[in-house]
């Protein structure tokens, strides 16, 4: 672990701001709000990224205990991540809307909903993101550096915001067939993402049972 200040910040942004890819949830975001207005889409990334925020803060603070107190893993939580990541990845790579709003449901509770599931978790706040916050601050030794956990957190999401109110805007430049490229090139790197996690999850799982079984 870097023994200097500057070299944990430097270590801290870079571990999080590639769990979090604020630039790869662009393409998600436009087509969960692409039948939403501009007024609407952009409740919809605050209420994302606040919410991924207060997820990080939360098991950044008290991840172990949580995972202690109901007797599961950073493992478990990479398993679940990555088949929801998968089935998340693999709409995109059909250049589909992952979650559509329903007949019998408002334009206030599908925003509210898609803002929350899976916007904000998994594809904003993810295992990736919420196994690094946790590692972070347990390795974090003095309050300056569980500062620095926090302040990252901070930064990562506002520039995440940025990217997600720049999301259509961006989108209208590449246009809508680039728009589709995006996605499915996002969707297949999403896909593989999944992969990795679920199999660095179910790994250590196996080898705990075979071992325990031996």
């Amino acid at each position: 672990m870097p023994s200097t200040l500057p070299d944990f910040m430097l270590l801290a942004f870079t571990s999080l701001f590639t769990m979090v890819n604020p630039l790869g949830t662009i393409p998600v975001y436009t087509s969960l709000t692409g039948n939403l207005s501009s007024a609407e889409a952009k409740k919809v990334a605050y209420k994302a990224v606040i919410t991924a925020t207060l997820t990080l803060f939360l098991f950044a603070f008290a991840g172990k205990f949580i995972f202690n107190f109901f007797a599961i893993s950073v493992n478990s939580l990479k398993v679940v991540g990555g088949i929801i990541f998968f089935m998340a990845g693999f709409d995109m790579l059909q250049a589909r809307l992952i979650r559509t709003k329903q007949d019998n449901e408002t334009t206030k509770q599908f925003a509210s909903d898609i803002a929350i599931t899976p916007l904000a978790i998994p594809i904003i706040c993810g295992p990736g993101a919420m196994t690094v916050s946790i590692v972070l601050y347990s390795e974090a030794v003095h309050w300056e550096q569980k500062l620095v956990v926090f302040g990252t957190i901070v930064v990562i999401m506002l520039i995440t915001l940025i990217f997600l109110l720049s999301g259509r805007k961006i989108i209208s430049f590449v246009g809508e067939n680039g728009n589709k490229v995006l996605m499915r090139i996002m969707g297949l790197i999403v896909m593989v993402i999944a992969v990795e996690f679920l199999f660095s999850g179910l790994k250590p799982i196996l080898q705990d049972i075979f071992l325990t079984g031996k």
